[in-house]
């Protein structure tokens, strides 16, 4: 028979699982909020790709808010422990991930260890910082997924660590086609607290947007790579 402590957290693991929608508006109210998440359709962004935005996200703000910043660790948590209950270590992309992965990791229980973009040029020259055995089971947190391409940069480091993968969590995505295919041609599963689609019904509900901007904003889902060009 299961202890109390136990069927205690399965109930709250089921809960968490039907209500993703509802978190995923909560998180993207209060991105908007902060201004974590700006919208600026007459003002496009321009990222380091090379890509024009009408959107720009900035995770790193929730930080400086405790009480967000607790929820969004509580939020991270309850979904990796929900989906991979077997991981032994969680582990943070470099840089955006690392602080909100080391929150995930503490109330997970969890040893915690993060990945760089590439190896250091200097001293042991690690890639992976902290202690990471082969075959240990890895939950990856991450801020934020757009293509997807440095998020699986740190899954591909993790393997080729000999870690056993077990998928990703994240902050915010923006829900692109190509990250979707990215992910599955990895074989890594992904579940984000929040993404575009609410963030933008979010948006137009609480009057962040006009209808005018909510149509930019469509129109540059469709096609964000030549959108603005």
């Amino acid at each position: 028979m299961p202890s109390d402590a136990a069927a205690e957290n399965k109930i709250i693991y089921c809960h968490m699982s039907n209500s993703h929608s509802e978190i995923a508006s909560t998180v993207a109210r209060r991105l908007l909020d902060i201004s974590a998440v700006l919208l600026r359709p007459s003002q496009p962004f321009t990222w380091a790709s090379g890509w024009h935005s009408p959107i720009y996200c900035d995770n790193r703000r929730i930080l400086s808010y405790p009480e967000l910043r607790s929820m969004v660790a509580s939020f991270l948590a309850e979904r990796a422990k929900e989906l991979f209950p077997e991981a032994q270590v969680a582990a943070g992309v470099a840089t955006g991930a690392i602080a909100h992965g080391v929150l995930a990791a503490d109330r997970m229980g969890l040893p915690f260890v993060y990945v760089r973009p590439k190896p250091k040029d200097h001293g042991t020259g690690s890639q992976i910082e902290g202690i990471l055995e082969p075959g240990t089971k890895v939950v990856v947190i991450e801020d934020l997924i757009s293509t997807g391409m440095s998020s699986l940069a740190a899954v591909d480091a993790l393997r080729k660590a000999g870690a056993e993968v077990l998928g990703m969590v994240a902050i915010f995505t923006y829900g692109f086609d190509l990250a979707d295919e990215r992910f599955a041609q990895a074989g890594v599963k992904l579940s984000t607290l929040s993404n575009y689609s609410s963030l933008v019904e979010t948006a137009a509900a609480t009057g962040y947007v006009t209808p005018d901007q909510l149509e930019v904003l469509s129109a540059w889902r469709e096609n964000p790579s030549e959108w603005g060009k």
